[in-house]
């Protein structure tokens, strides 16, 4: 039987996809800017907590609470508005900014030196099912472990609980989110959140079960509270993208690779072949032209050869008759002195003899040196060579625009089905990038492992972001880093104990990557947002 309920419940968890697990580590960070709402009083010696509920920072100065929570404050000038951070001892107080008991909402401002990190506000329409996060100070739990009223002047952590989103339905004149989460008294004003750690309402209050039935809760959806804020000209942080684990991103992210690497693999067998082709046909056409040189030259060399010949038996026989005409001469000469002043030798006869020698040593010359320069078998392996190098060198060009590109101005644009955005990141980037890891001319990064990357650790906020750029495939990366205060100490605490070398020191890139390495090993195994953009050249 239990091995049927667990299949069910399996086959029902393939039907409903969007049922996304909470991920601790975004709740957490969430919990960062949930604080306790204390109503003091004072009999002139001292002071004392009246009563408490919860709140959220949508800046690093303004909570978002209930009306009812700060209703007596309001009420009675004696009494004033305390705020109690999760972590840390720097409690303060607060002033009402806008107070909306029509929808049960209330925007306070601190007074002071306390900076609080903001929660982000799911922009999207609110869903009927789904897991959900209230977090809050309910006050039985403070029963429970003991603590009194002037106990909560001491920072807590915040009570988190677990449930599920049963639908939206008006309540009061206002819209509500009915929810399973458990909250009780001291959880009003505290957030209900998506699992990506965003707020999806204000938990307000809860059905009364009688004791016996099953318990549902209600929280003011951000459909009130959007409009509230913009009411208040207060702009907070919000996030209208589906939320994504990092595990399903992975997931994709892999399958996405997977199918670069089939794709690459089936262009580059689909060149191999285009290549084969063509190395054959070059090779033929190379046969076949070298063939054809040889044989014109061979039957050139036949031809002079044959012209060397004629020439050469007409000038042997001009020079047969020229040497029986000498022997006549002679003969002449001794029959008669009168005569010999009548005879003169055969001059054109002579040229004759010479020109057909002259021609028969060129022909002869000429068909020897087209016979010996005739192309040889080798000069088909040159000829297709020469064909495929052309090609090859094409190839190159191409492979060498991205290299070109990196030296340029890059324009990067945020990959959203590739990013796990849960706050309100820029949609675009520009900067510099030299090959040697130097940012816009005066930002290191550092090179260790095979990549290229950057540690911020800020002062004003408690996250740590790491940037990254991958040269090959031109892509940005920023993996954000939600740290609580004793966690950022530390970072802080690492990060100052070294410099970063300027752009142009020796070895700068190798050197920052081990700086770098401190801080890292600090880091959790996984951030709360992971940005990717592609970039591109930026075109003149």
């Amino acid at each position: 039987m239990t091995r049927y309920l667990l299949s069910l419940l399996a086959f029902f968890g393939l039907l409903v996809p969007g049922m996304a697990h909470a991920d601790p580590a975004d709740i957490d960070a969430a919990a960062r800017g949930v604080v306790r709402v204390v109503i003091i009083g004072s009999n002139g010696e001292e002071v004392f907590p009246v009563s408490h509920g919860s709140g959220f920072a949508v800046s690093p100065t303004r909570i978002v609470t209930n009306a009812h929570v700060v209703r007596e404050a309001l009420q009675d000038d004696t009494l004033r508005i305390g705020i109690v951070p999760s972590q840390g001892n720097d409690a303060g107080f607060a002033r009402p900014i806008l107070v909306s008991p029509r929808n049960d909402l209330a925007l306070i401002e601190i007074v002071g030196d306390l900076r609080l990190p903001p929660l982000t506000i799911a922009g999207n329409a609110n869903g009927d099912s789904g897991e959900v996060s209230a977090v809050g100070y309910p006050m039985n739990v403070d029963r429970a472990q003991g603590l009194d009223l002037n106990d909560i002047f001491n920072s807590q952590p915040p009570v988190k609980s677990r449930g599920f989103l049963s639908g939206a339905r008006p309540s009061r004149q206002f819209d509500t989110i009915l929810h399973t989460a458990p909250i009780a008294r001291g959880n009003s004003g505290g957030p209900l959140l998506d699992g990506c750690g965003r707020v999806l309402g204000v938990n307000s209050f809860g059905a009364d079960s009688g004791g016996s039935d099953a318990e549902f809760f209600f929280a003011v959806s951000t459909k009130e509270l959007l409009p509230f804020l913009k009411e208040a000209k207060t702009t907070p942080r919000v996030n209208s993208l589906p939320c994504r684990s990092l595990a399903d991103l992975d997931d994709a992210e892999k399958d996405r690779v997977e199918r670069e690497q089939a794709a690459t693999r089936a262009e580059m067998a689909a060149r191999a072949e285009e290549r084969r082709t063509k190395l054959a046909r070059v090779q033929l056409e190379a046969e076949m032209e070298v063939q054809q040189e040889r044989e014109n030259n061979m039957g050139l060399a036949f031809l002079l050869m044959l012209i060397g010949t004629v020439a050469g038996l007409a000038a042997w026989q001009g020079w047969q008759a020229r040497a029986g005409d000498g022997s006549n001469e002679a003969t002449h000469a001794d029959d008669s002195d009168s005569d010999s002043e009548d005879y003169t030798p055969d001059s054109s006869g002579e040229r004759k003899l010479m020109i057909a020698g002259t021609i028969a040593g060129l022909s002869v010359l000429a068909a020897l040196a087209l016979w010996f320069t005739r192309p040889g078998l080798d000069a088909i392996d040159r000829k297709v060579n020469a064909a495929m190098a052309d090609e090859i060198g094409g190839d190159t060009g191409e492979s060498g625009s991205a290299n070109t590109a990196d030296a340029r101005t890059l324009i990067c644009t945020l990959q959203v089905e590739r990013s796990r955005v849960t706050g309100t990141p820029d949609t675009a980037l520009e900067f510099t990038w030299q090959e040697d890891g130097c940012v816009n001319g005066r930002t290191q990064y550092g090179y260790s492992g095979g990549t290229w990357s950057r540690i911020f650790v800020p002062n004003q906020e408690d996250a740590v972001s790491v940037n990254s750029y991958d040269p090959d495939s031109q892509t940005f990366r920023t993996d954000r880093y939600l740290l609580s205060r004793n966690a950022m100490s530390g970072a802080r605490a690492e990060r100052g104990r070294y410099s970063p070398p300027k752009c142009s020191a020796d070895n700068a890139a190798a050197k920052l990557g081990d700086m770098q390495g401190a801080v890292t090993a600090l880091l959790p195994a996984r951030p709360n947002e992971r940005l990717v953009y592609r970039c591109e050249a930026k075109q003149p």
